[in-house]
């Protein structure tokens, strides 16, 4: 009987000395031990990523290449595929803090990451922005107070992302604006006369071509009914990104991607399209531009699968899911807030009697 194959994204490494399990220290490249202290130094390939190409892909994933099995947890509740990359108990969703069942985990298919941007801070400083902010607000409910007291309310996970780079050609036709100004005369509001420069566009006709270079067009690769990472802290340095190893994994959460590679692309060359005609307004020049129509050509198309790092607070109030993300790497934070309708009524309240116990005075002071 064939023993069930180990996958290089399930690795976990022993500590030599105490046989606890390493875990990533972000900020580092190196894994080590929270009982004893031992820290192995994780090995960084010095070749540039591999950019898998396209259309093989989105053809047949490639005939399984660069592709493998891994272990997934489901949330019934929000939707979000989970990879805990260790040995886990008991688990909640990192989204709606819904308990997952760990006799639920099932085996799928995933393209290998090609890269992964390691966390650059870690929880206890996660933590420590997450605890800042709730301080921070106004009316805010006792038990969200209490939720920033609590350091388990905070998880490290990886978030998929898909990457494209390509080679853009494009043919464009538009209208290149000049500006020039008039003199034109006009009364005031008293009836004097009197004169202003007013600016005026000649519009000329251009046609031309664009090409370059399409470098990491980052489209982000899952989604759920909750917790979609806002816009506002999803910037990272992809410079930072290494090439992918299990090891920066350990300790964290992994996200499975949800939108497929097809859509990704689609997406990408939404995108793309866009930086064309940027390209394209560049190149026509003048004080203005207005770009008509833009016939667009990629070739040599690659892409990667990569992980980027955000830590997660979870919360739930009146039965409403809220979630506070913290970039992994930059520290940036956002997050939906519950109001407290009780401390917002009684501050209400205390601002009435403050006004009536005024009146009261004034009037028998009068």
């Amino acid at each position: 009987m064939e023993e069930n194959p180990i996958h290089k994204t399930e690795l976990k490494k022993a500590c030599i000395n105490c046989g606890a399990e390493l875990k990533y220290k972000p900020g580092t490249t190196a894994i080590t031990c929270e009982y004893c202290g031992h820290k192995e130094e994780i090995s960084l390939e010095t070749s540039k990523f591999e950019e898998l190409e396209l259309y093989p892909y989105l053809e047949s994933m490639g005939d399984q290449k660069n592709s493998e099995e891994i272990s997934m947890l489901h949330c019934k509740n929000c939707g979000a595929n989970q990879h805990v990359e260790e040995n886990y108990k008991s688990l909640h969703c990192v989204y709606c803090s819904m308990p997952l069942i760990l006799e639920d985990a099932r085996k799928e298919d995933w393209i290998l990451p090609g890269a992964v941007l390691p966390f650059q801070i870690d929880q206890s400083a996660s933590f420590t922005i997450f605890k800042k902010w709730v301080n921070g607000l106004w009316w805010a409910p006792n038990k969200l107070k209490k939720a920033s007291l609590d350091p388990q309310f905070t998880k490290g996970l990886y978030l998929p992302y898909w990457t494209f780079d390509a080679q853009l050609a494009a043919n464009y036709t538009g209208q290149r604006g000049e500006y020039y100004y008039e003199t034109q005369t006009y009364r005031d509001s008293d009836g004097n006369r009197k004169s202003r420069q007013v600016r005026k566009t000649r519009w000329y006709p251009a046609s031309g071509h664009v090409s370059g270079f399409v470098d990491d067009t980052l489209i982000k690769a899952s989604k759920q009914r909750a917790g979609r990472v806002p816009s506002k802290i999803a910037r990272w340095d992809l410079k930072k990104l290494q090439p992918f190893n299990s090891g920066f994994l350990s300790g964290f959460v992994t996200e499975k991607y949800t939108i497929p590679l097809k859509d990704g692309h689609t997406k990408s060359r939404e995108t793309a399209k866009q930086i064309a005609t940027s390209w394209a307004a560049g190149d026509i020049g003048g004080d203005t531009q207005l770009v008509t129509s833009i016939d667009m050509k990629l070739a040599e198309e690659t892409f990667k699968h990569i992980l980027l790092p955000v830590y997660v607070s979870s919360y739930r109030y009146n039965g409403k899911e809220y979630n506070f993300f913290v970039n992994g790497e930059t520290g940036a934070l956002s997050g939906k807030r519950p109001y407290s309708f009780w401390k917002i009524f009684f501050a209400i309240l205390a601002a009435l009697i403050i006004i009536g116990v005024i009146v009261v005075f004034a009037q028998g002071a009068g």
